[in-house]
């Protein structure tokens, strides 16, 4: 098979944003389009809470800091390197965008 025919380009509805994700293994996109799920839904929860309390930078922060918690939870009770793989690329991710 020729080099980079596995890797596709998507793009990503993250909270309000739409985020291009370059180059990725054809066979992850299900789990990048659930975390972008799982991030907006996370985010919506905090804004609905902190709208016009917090900041939207601190909005996002205190939404980062609940998923890395049930990442770190998970973590504890299954002892999995395919998790650490995941939240690396998220975390790329995230630090690319802010």
């Amino acid at each position: 098979m020729a080099e980079g025919k596995d890797k596709i380009n998507i793009r990503l509805h993250v909270y309000d944003t739409e985020i291009p994700v370059m180059n990725i293994n054809r066979e992850d996109e299900y789990l990048y389009r659930e975390a972008a799920k799982l991030i907006s839904s996370t985010v919506s929860r905090y804004a609905e809470i902190f709208m016009n309390k917090r900041s939207e930078k601190e909005i996002l922060f205190m939404a980062m800091i609940d998923i890395a918690l049930r990442y770190k939870k998970e973590m504890s009770s299954n002892s999995a390197s395919v998790y650490d793989n995941i939240l690396s690329s998220l975390s790329k991710e995230i630090e690319r965008i802010l």
